[in-house]
C-alpha cells in the first residue's frame, strides 16, 4: 500500500514506525509520569483548602450560601485551648457524605501513640462548600506534644475512607 499526499511525501506502509507488545499497565500508566498520593500530608483532591484554626466564622458566600472560614490559622495551641478546629472547603461533590477526623498523639509525654484522644464528624450535604470539624480536649485537658489527626471521608472509616492526615502541636497552657 502507497499513499501520496498534497506535499509530495510518500509513505509506505512497510515505514511506519511500529511499537513492541508491551503490557497494557506499562503503555497506559508509565512509571514516569505516576505521582504517588501522600495520605501522610494534608489531604487533597476533594479538598480545595483545609488548615487548623483557633475558630472561624461564618459567611454569607457569593452564591448566598454559609462559607466557613479559619480564624487565626495556626498548627500551634496552647493546652488550655477550648478546641482544635479543622476548617475545609470543597471543589463540587455530587453525592452526599462525612469528614471523620480522629486525633492521635505522635509524641506526647503519657499518651501512647495510637491511642484515640478526640474525634469529630460532619455530614456534608450537596449544597456544601465548607465545613469543619471540632476537637474537643480530651478528659484531663490537651497534653503539650505532637498531635495527627486522620481525616477520612465516605459513610463510615475503613481501610478506604483515608484522605490525609493534618498534624499540630500543643504547647504550654498561656496565662
Amino acid at each position: 500500500m502507497v499513499a501520496a499526499f498534497l506535499w509530495g511525501t510518500v509513505v509506505t506502509g512497510e515505514e511506519l514506525p511500529l511499537t513492541g507488545n508491551v503490557p497494557i499497565s506499562e503503555f497506559q500508566n508509565r512509571t514516569e509520569d505516576i505521582k504517588t498520593y501522600d495520605f501522610d500530608a494534608p489531604p487533597q483532591g476533594l479538598f480545595r483548602s483545609i488548615t487548623l484554626a483557633e475558630d472561624f466564622e461564618e459567611r454569607l458566600g457569593f452564591h448566598r450560601t454559609h462559607e466557613i472560614a479559619p480564624v487565626n490559622p495556626t498548627e500551634r495551641f496552647p493546652a488550655n485551648v477550648a478546641a482544635i478546629l479543622i476548617v475545609f472547603a470543597l471543589h463540587q461533590h455530587y453525592q452526599a457524605f462525612t469528614v471523620f477526623g480522629r486525633c492521635i498523639p505522635e509524641q506526647v509525654p503519657g499518651l501512647s501513640p495510637g491511642t484515640m484522644v478526640s474525634e469529630d464528624a460532619m455530614h456534608i450535604a450537596l449544597e456544601d462548600e465548607s465545613g469543619y470539624l471540632k476537637l474537643s480536649p480530651p478528659s484531663g485537658g490537651w497534653k503539650p506534644g505532637r498531635y495527627k489527626v486522620e481525616i477520612h471521608t465516605g459513610e463510615e472509616i475503613n481501610e478506604m475512607s483515608l484522605m490525609g492526615t493534618m498534624r499540630f502541636i500543643v504547647l504550654p497552657a498561656r496565662e
